[in-house]
């Protein structure tokens, strides 16, 4: 439109001059109350101000049934948006559960009773012989055995602790997977828990017990990195509510461990994290520090986050077990926001046992995080295999399949999963640019970049697209290819510009496409309480349905990861590996975390995968 309001309403008032009406009619005349009709609506088309400061804004009396004088409109106060950084929430939450969270909340108290709200407690078996001397035969002992020599005294919390110092200060230069050791408070942590041990006070299993964080947690002691040299010295004044839990629970913090570069990959500013089985290759990522620590005997267990494959990858490549819980099961407070509804929290273990003793503290209700609720959590060591409805997929790893048969599995086959045409993603760029918009507002001053005349994304297979790649993230302008560590000046991603101009209904049809897609998977999970699928099949759909998994190694093999052929112009030849423990995933019914660590346990306890070592 040429014209101005003012000219607009003019040109209006003319035609409408010229329209006949009833004069006979009583109460308002239609011309008067059309134009007025239209001043009101011009005004709040155009805005009050762009009709002038002291614009007129009529008013009807309904009581008299005329229009009243004319009222002094004055411009609105102009105030400064809300500033928001990375962790303020949305207004609207996911919620897995295809029915909604009342109808959980209603199906829980009716099978459980209050108990549906009850931590349930998880006991570690005793400790039978003599304790190992051997620091690597004590580095590598699943995490409820350290637990269990700790409450009987055959080791303390800091002899172990020291083994595990020592071991990341000799291997780290070789893997790359810690950002910060923290021995002075890992070590009077690990103190204050012999005290309290010899004064006949027990917090529970992770009593002494060490491991490490993924550098996206909040921690006051230490700084928080979030793989990224622009914020390598960010430090917060309280601890992320994970940190809190683990330490009332008696663990101990020796690291914060690295992370893909805003969780990206396995590349961070420090450099690339390796596999401590094939130092060839990255660990992947973005939980990289998690799974190369822990498949190195660095930590007992450590603690990742997945937005859509940062647990279930690196587990997969380094060879270790882990579980990315049902979404909404443990705090994110405190923690770097990539997805406010895809971001989940989950222990990276050695066992599955390992991981039920770690989630059995980390999972609940807090406050802090509005996406928490709380469900049933129950190991189960001796679970009857042949009451249990699992299905398997024609991809599913034939040798964990026919030793979860052996063991009294009746298997199920199932097909293709639920799929929902239009469906483009979940809500991951449009959150992860909306949580990142003061950082990328920042970087483009710095850059001088204009933000309607975005970068173009990372070639597919590339870095943000590629969650199980090796190839470091798209390098950015000023980093050239012969740099040794591409993340070195990689301070601006794209990942965080790729949607802000997503329109906005867009976005929205998208989640009630979600939506469907999430009760299309209820109809599906309806009669099974878990299936095995291939390794990675279904990352993505459960990214935006919220299932678990369990991931677990059943067999010890040369892996095929890949990364060889065509890039670009130039050909590179498929790097060889060592042989190293294989994964499978065990993907859960919606809260049936419990139940898939508890399938996994079994495999466990018939087979040694789980207990091979890497040689470094």
């Amino acid at each position: 439109m040429d014209s101005t309001p003012l000219e607009f309403l003019d040109h209006a008032e003319a035609e409408l001059a010229a329209l006949e009406y009833d004069p006979s009619s009583t109460g308002v005349p239609r011309r008067e109350f059309m134009f007025r009709s239209l001043v009101m609506a011009a005004a709040s088309t155009f805005g009050v101000r762009s009709l002038g400061a002291q614009s007129p804004q009529a008013y009807f009396d309904a009581t008299a049934g005329v229009w009243s004088g004319m009222l002094p409109v004055q411009p609105p106060a102009q105030q400064e948006p809300v500033a928001l950084g990375n962790g303020e929430a949305p207004a609207l939450q996911f919620m897995p559960y295809p029915e909604g969270t009342g109808a959980l909340m209603e199906r829980m108290v009716a099978k459980y009773g209050a108990k549906a709200f009850t931590r349930s407690t998880f006991t570690v078996e005793p400790w039978v012989g003599a304790a190992p001397t051997s620091p690597d035969d004590l580095a590598f002992l699943p995490a409820h055995r350290i637990a269990a020599l700790i409450k009987a005294r055959k080791i303390t919390s800091r002899q172990i602790t020291d083994i595990y110092l020592e071991r990341m200060e000799r291997l780290n230069p070789t893997l790359n997977c810690v950002v910060t050791l923290m021995k002075e408070s890992a070590r009077a942590e690990a103190d204050a828990m012999d005290k309290e041990l010899a004064a006949g006070k027990y917090r529970g299993p992770l009593h002494g017990v060490p491991y490490g964080i993924k550098d996206l947690f909040a921690t006051k002691n230490a700084p928080t990195s979030w793989g990224s040299p622009d914020f390598k010295d960010q430090q917060f004044d309280y601890d992320a509510d994970i940190v809190v839990r683990l330490r009332n629970a008696g663990a101990v913090l020796l690291a914060k461990l690295a992370t893909g570069l805003f969780a990206q990959n396995d590349w961070w500013y420090g450099g690339r994290t390796n596999n401590p089985w094939n130092l060839n290759i990255g660990s992947s990522g973005s939980s990289t520090g998690p799974g190369s620590a822990t498949a190195a005997g660095l930590v007992a267990f450590s603690i990742g986050t997945e937005t859509q494959g940062s647990i279930v990858s690196p587990s997969i490549r380094n060879g270790i077990s882990a579980l990315r819980p049902t979404y909404g099961r443990v705090s994110r407070h405190g923690g770097m926001v990539l997805s406010w509804s895809q971001d989940r929290v989950g222990p990276m273990c050695r066992t599955a046992e390992d991981c039920a003793m770690v989630f059995n503290v980390l999972h609940g209700v807090d406050p802090k995080d509005a996406s928490t609720v709380t469900t049933p959590f129950t190991f189960d060591r001796n679970i009857p295999l042949a009451k249990l409805r699992i299905g398997v997929d024609a991809a599913a790893p034939a040798e964990l399949v026919e030793k979860l048969k052996a063991l009294g599995m009746a298997p199920k086959t199932i097909g293709a999963r639920p799929t929902v045409a239009g469906m483009a993603g979940g809500g991951l760029s449009v959150e992860s640019a909306s949580a990142f918009d003061s950082y990328v507002q920042r970087k483009a001053k710095e850059y001088n970049l204009d933000l309607n005349a975005l970068p173009a994304r990372p070639a597919a297979g590339q870095g943000a697209n590629a969650p199980f790649g090796n190839t470091p993230p798209a390098r950015p302008k000023g980093v050239n290819e012969g740099d040794a560590n591409p993340m070195a000046a990689a301070d601006w991603n794209p990942r965080f510009v790729g949607s802000r101009n997503t329109r906005a209904f867009e976005f929205i049809n998208n989640q009630r496409r979600r939506l469907l897609l999430v009760q299309k998977w209820g109809e599906f999970m309806k009669d099974l309480d878990g299936f095995i699928g291939g390794p990675n099949a279904d990352v993505g759909p459960n990214a935006q349905t919220g299932h678990p998994c369990a991931v677990l190694p059943y067999k010890f093999d040369v892996p095929q990861f890949g990364f060889g052929g065509q890039r670009g112009n130039d050909s590179t030849p498929a790097p060889t590996y060592k042989a190293q423990p294989i994964c499978a995933v065990i993907t859960g019914n919606l809260y049936n975390d419990d139940v898939i660590l508890s399938i996994a346990h079994q495999f466990q306890k018939a087979t040694d995968f789980h207990a091979r070592r890497p040689a470094l």
